[in-house]
């Protein structure tokens, strides 16, 4: 397959396009891809930079781990260059803390967007931040020595990367809770089976399965494909009666649009 030209490549993060399929890349596995803000900012930047012929997003790792979690540089006195280190931020007002980590969320919320569907490929550790990218996306695809673990409360912290949500509405409060509060290890037969991950293969397949489920999705209309996912994520907030009304609701705009009626 020939290379593609990168529409972004920085601070360990690069973007490819081809045609409806974008695939972001971890690039720094000599650090086992581990995570600080200017990546945070470079994965803000490629979910802004996507073309409007973009249907799915894979989001995959380069070497053996998709994501050891957080840099531990973060926690010592002189931080990142040029940014302030967590104890500088801990100190300042509440209002700015607050802030800079809705800032730090935005690289893990727009994985969700209506009109495309992510996919993250995970191999090998995906700790803490590392976990919690790979629960931003909708589906994930795992190979056979993923290791999934939520370190976060195991370091006196809370994982507030947006992963708590879909952590529980994937494996339940008690089993969410276990895995949090223990930091213990999810590994691929567990994930697979509690729906953490919706496949599990062996790591030298990863890529080819990754490649079998982006073409199976773009094999739908893009419109029925956004309709039935915006009726999907809005269903554990309705009740039973609400989720037939949009049912209804949906399906009248596919109709209309089909039959080419306007509203």
């Amino acid at each position: 397959m020939a290379s593609l030209d990168p529409v972004l490549d920085k601070d360990g993060v690069r973007l490819t396009v081809d045609d409806a399929i974008a695939t972001v890349t971890l690039t720094n596995p000599a650090k086992r891809n581990a995570q600080n803000p200017a990546l945070w900012r470079a994965l803000t930047q490629a979910g802004r930079s996507l073309p409007g012929s973009v249907r799915v997003v894979v989001l995959r790792a380069e070497g053996k781990s998709f994501s050891a979690g957080l840099d531990r540089q973060a926690f010592t006195p002189e931080g990142f260059d040029g940014e302030p280190s967590f104890i500088d931020l801990a100190r300042g007002a509440d209002a700015e803390l607050d802030a800079t980590i809705a800032e730090y969320q935005e690289a893990f919320t727009w994985w969700r967007r209506s009109d495309i569907v992510s996919v993250a490929a995970v191999q090998g550790h995906a700790i803490g931040a590392g976990f919690q990218l790979a629960l931003a996306c909708d589906l994930r695809v795992v190979s056979d020595d993923v290791q999934f673990a939520m370190r976060e409360t195991s370091l006196g912290l809370v994982p507030d990367l947006t992963g708590t949500h879909p952590l529980v509405s994937l494996v339940g409060y008690a089993r969410a809770l276990e895995i949090c509060a223990t930091g213990r290890f999810v590994l691929a037969e567990e994930a697979e089976r509690t729906g953490l991950a919706n496949l599990a293969v062996p790591v030298e397949q990863l890529d080819d399965a990754v490649r079998d489920l982006a073409a199976a999705l773009l094999s739908a209309p893009r419109d029925a494909v956004i309709e039935t996912k915006a009726l999907l994520r809005g269903a554990q907030g309705r009740s039973y009666e609400e989720q037939r009304v949009a049912e209804r609701a949906a399906q009248a705009r596919r109709l209309r649009d089909l039959a080419g009626v306007g509203d």
